[in-house]
């Protein structure tokens, strides 16, 4: 029953984020983490913990996108 609880939280949560909002990471991040701390039976710390790596991961990229676009932008002019 639990399991099935946390697959439907879960999947209601992936439904929820269709946009980038701050939010971007930590859903892909708390799956994954939530997954690998459930073979330890610590999924609620993995999840949580997934999401802020996934968090971070993601403003990480974002930031490399800008300052590639900013670069092609300066080589254009």
């Amino acid at each position: 029953m639990r399991k099935m609880t946390f697959i439907a939280v879960t999947f209601g949560l992936l439904m929820v984020a269709t946009t980038q909002a701050q939010a971007a990471g930590c859903i892909k991040g708390a799956i994954v983490g939530g997954a690998a701390g459930h073979l330890k039976h610590h999924a609620l710390a993995g999840a949580a913990v997934g999401c802020v790596v996934g968090h971070h991961l993601a403003s990480k990229k974002q930031k490399q996108e800008a300052e590639q676009r900013q670069q092609q932008q300066q080589q254009q002019h």
